[in-house]
């Protein structure tokens, strides 16, 4: 694993999945723009060997990280090398791990592979996501 990764500030200990194991990343597959991201970041390219999650499909892993203090209705979650990552951090992470095979890749990883940048922007990115699901008329993830 690449060290950068190890460092991201604000990772606390994985706790219990009940219904998945090892390295994750739990996000809003109703979501377009987040179904979008996890495309675009290659992370099966890149070599990464993580379970990519849809929350809706997954009510009992979405309730145990709820437990944990962790919504993924504010924010994707990131299981890896036994740290949980959230939000900003998440995109940050990725971004460290994704291939800059395409233009557009390369782009995303310019901005958010700097953790100040991807905490700021993440607010930002959250809103129009929230603002998007509202216009297509779908509920939060229970």
């Amino acid at each position: 694993m690449d060290p950068t990764v190890s460092e991201a500030p604000n990772a606390k200990p994985a706790g219990p999945a009940p219904d998945a194991d090892g390295d994750l990343l739990l996000y809003d597959n109703d979501c377009p723009f987040c179904s979008a991201y996890v495309r675009l970041a290659r992370l099966r390219e890149a070599g990464v060997a993580l379970q990519i999650l849809g929350a809706r499909d997954h009510p009992d892993l979405v309730r145990a990280f709820r437990a944990q203090g962790l919504d993924v209705n504010a924010g994707m979650i990131l299981q890896l090398a036994g740290n949980t990552y959230f939000g900003g951090d998440v995109i940050h992470v990725l971004a460290l791990m994704s291939t800059p095979r395409t233009w557009v890749n390369r782009a995303w990883n310019a901005v958010f592979s700097n953790r100040r940048v991807a905490r700021a922007l993440y607010p930002a990115l959250r809103a129009g996501r929230n603002a998007t699901l509202r216009l297509l008329r779908r509920p939060p993830i229970a």
